[in-house]
């Protein structure tokens, strides 16, 4: 049995998840943004190793999580899967980033770098990452007139190359990108034409398989399947300048 901690599990792809592994055996400590969305879990409360809160776009929230979940112990996987998509302006967080950098990479970068070190790491990219700008620039979007669709493709562009500079940093860990693909949840909306289950296996597989496939590092994957990347994601140049920026905007060091 593995102990597996999941964001943003109320619903769509990390709630998928959480079932999953919930009906296979395993502990799981699911996450909520608040309160009112914990309560949506009740059903699985009893299944579960337990319920930790917290508002991702808050970089004090975010820490604040990060602690809850160092209070159950150490996790065996974590699954970034909490993630934003369009806005029509720039939406700023408290600490005045773009909202869409804090919950699809700050956070991630936070949590990655303040929880207790996992075994595998599994982070939820997406296909619109390869028509992202690898400049680096502007990251935080104060500078650039506003692109809801661009922001989002950079989002994951970074992630998927924070997942892969994890990958090079930390030999002892498994860590790894997925692109889920356009599925129905309430982020993809109802007309998605991709599957849900499919979109979610590939998480849960990388979290507990024992499947040689499975147990490698600093892939990107998509339905199991590894992936060729956008050249970013790989370029450990990219990398270390994006992990540095990372660092910068949050105040916190993760390598």
């Amino acid at each position: 049995m593995a102990r597996i901690f999941i964001t943003g599990s109320t619903d769509g792809l990390g709630l998928a998840n959480a079932r999953t592994l919930l009906d296979e055996g395993h502990e799981v400590l699911l996450h909520a943004r608040t309160r009112e969305r914990a309560a949506s879990l009740a059903h699985l409360a009893s299944q579960s190793a337990g319920i930790v809160i917290g508002d991702l776009s808050s970089a004090a929230e975010t820490r604040d999580l990060a602690g809850q979940v160092n209070a159950h112990g150490r996790m065996d996987a974590i699954i970034h899967n909490a993630g934003v998509y369009l806005s029509p302006g720039r939406v700023a967080t408290p600490e005045g980033h773009s909202r869409t950098l804090a919950v699809n990479v700050l956070a991630p970068y936070i949590l990655s770098a303040l929880i207790e070190r996992p075994g595998r790491l599994i982070y939820v990219s997406s296909g619109m990452h390869r028509g992202a700008d690898g400049s680096l620039h502007d990251i935080n979007w104060t500078e650039r007139r506003w692109n809801a669709g661009a922001a989002y493709s950079e989002s994951k562009l970074h992630v998927s190359a924070l997942s892969a500079s994890v990958a090079r940093q930390w030999p002892d860990v498994l860590s790894n990108s997925v692109d889920p693909g356009w599925v129905p949840t309430r982020m993809g909306g109802a007309g998605a034409p991709g599957d849900l289950a499919l979109g979610a296996d590939t998480q849960t597989w990388l979290a507990v398989s024992e499947d040689p496939a499975a147990l490698v590092s600093g892939k990107y994957w998509h339905h199991r399947r590894p992936q060729k990347p956008a050249p970013p994601v790989t370029d450990t140049t990219f990398q270390d300048r994006l992990t540095d920026i990372l660092a910068e905007l949050t105040g916190v060091t993760l390598f």
